[in-house]
């Protein structure tokens, strides 16, 4: 729930947005960075809102958002059913060839018996892709035929859920490294479906970039109680999924406590038990962290001699027959980003826990930062999981995963887990409480594109 009180001194409401999204109470909204309630200004084409305290993104205005959204999602779902139907990598090494899929990596780590590894890799490199293209295609279709169906607001919540999870853009930097690691050993042939791969990954970022929330989510019923306006000083509700803000009174006791009136997100004024729940992901993932770049991540074996190697010997292999720049992407990616996210979610809690009131702004940037960078710290599992689907030359050659890829994949993963657990708006509450003049930045500014 919003714990901030509604005024009607701040600025006044574009008549404008409130027409475009066919409720005046819409052009509300509370930043879901900082807890700031605030109101959008009218926006024209291609523009943008950011928070007026925090500078977080809050809207963008995107013309003829659902014919474009809608026609990448169905160009995305063809190119993902060819990207997996077909080869995207074959290997020859002495007269021998192997082909592989994107998911023949998969197959290869359940065999081995790391069935919770592929699963990991399975699902955010195709299951997530595929689930988040196809909840696309269904609650869009609805749209453009207006009427919206029992189920619509559950489906579009998990579209949000889903995205962080595909990382086929990861995936294609994994692809990259393995072809540069095996360049010097055997001739790499792109397939058709590698093409299709880097093309949908452009579509998907296209789609999600036309897709506007604020249309969908307005057409989404919800009962006039709830779509009043607040009253000078009356407390507010504030979805974090779909962002209607709501007069507390109105709101149903039985409905806060399960879910939005609009679309069945539970109402909380912060994440429930957010310190303590980082708190143990953050833990968790520095006891796998050891492990994670001290054990062999992969185990060559080649003419019957097994050879072991880490993370941080790969960094060095590259870098020393001259491929510093996938080197340095390695050590980036692999050592220093997870590093990185764990010691500023650290530094995040401490300050919380301590009631730190020191520059709120720059540290919901660094909150920020940990959302974006954390993903593709998977680079180094999807190299493992292409090597060990593409080197398989019988007694020439084999590569099988180590034991350090069970517990890199488990830092990526509860690291990311530890980010969506951190609610940002904690930053900002002892600010509020010690600043006198709180509040006085309740605009919003207006970026105009180019």
């Amino acid at each position: 729930m919003g714990g901030r009180r509604y005024t009607t001194d701040r600025t006044l409401q574009p008549p404008s947005l409130g027409r475009r999204l066919g409720d005046g109470s819409r052009a509300l909204v509370q930043c879901h960075a900082c807890g700031l309630l605030q109101r959008n200004p009218p926006l024209s084409a291609g523009g943008a809102v950011r928070c007026g305290r925090c500078d977080t993104l809050l809207h963008r205005h995107v013309p003829n958002s659902l014919n474009r959204a809608l026609a990448l999602t169905i160009a995305g779902i063809i190119l993902f059913v060819v990207a997996n139907s077909f080869p995207f990598l074959s290997i020859q090494f002495r007269g021998q060839i192997t082909e592989t899929t994107l998911v023949t990596g998969v197959e290869m780590l359940y065999r081995e018996g790391m069935w919770l590894l592929s699963l990991v890799v399975f699902f955010t490199s195709v299951l997530a892709l595929g689930f988040q293209l196809v909840l696309l295609l269904i609650v869009l279709l609805p749209l453009k035929m207006n009427p919206v169906g029992r189920g619509f607001p559950t489906l579009f919540r998990h579209v949000a859920t889903l995205t962080p999870w595909g990382m086929m853009d990861v995936f294609m930097l994994g692809i990259l490294v393995s072809v540069v690691k095996l360049a010097d050993m055997a001739t790499i042939i792109p397939e058709t479906s590698l093409f299709a791969f880097v093309v949908l990954i452009f579509v998907l970022a296209a789609a999600q970039a036309s897709l506007d929330g604020d249309i969908v989510w307005s057409r989404v019923p919800v009962p006039d109680r709830v779509r009043r306006p607040p009253r000078t000083g009356e407390p507010i509700c504030a979805c974090h999924v779909c962002e209607l803000v709501m007069p507390e009174a109105e709101v149903d006791p039985g409905q806060g406590r399960s879910g939005c009136p609009r679309c069945g997100a539970r109402l909380h004024r912060r994440k429930p038990d957010s310190l303590q729940r980082t708190w143990a992901l953050v833990i968790a993932a520095i006891i796998c962290y050891l492990p994670a770049n001290l054990l062999p991540i992969t185990i060559v074996t080649s003419f019957g001699k097994p050879q072991s190697g880490t993370i941080i010997s790969g960094a060095i292999y590259l870098f020393s027959h001259g491929m510093w720049p996938p080197a340095l992407v390695v050590f980036m990616a692999s050592v220093l980003v997870p590093l990185m996210k764990l010691v500023i979610l650290v530094y995040l809690l401490v300050s919380v826990h301590r009631r730190s009131i020191r520059r709120p702004r720059d540290r919901t940037h660094l909150y920020r930062l940990t959302e974006v960078v954390g993903r593709w710290s998977m680079v180094d599992i999807y190299v493992v999981t292409i090597l060990v689907a593409l080197v398989r030359l019988g007694n020439l050659a084999t590569i099988e995963a180590g034991p350090e890829a069970v517990f890199f994949a488990a830092v990526v993963v509860i690291a990311m887990f530890a980010a969506m657990a951190f609610d940002p708006r904690l930053i900002w509450d002892q600010w509020e409480q010690t600043d006198d003049s709180a509040g006085t930045t309740e605009r919003a500014t207006t970026e105009q594109a180019a």
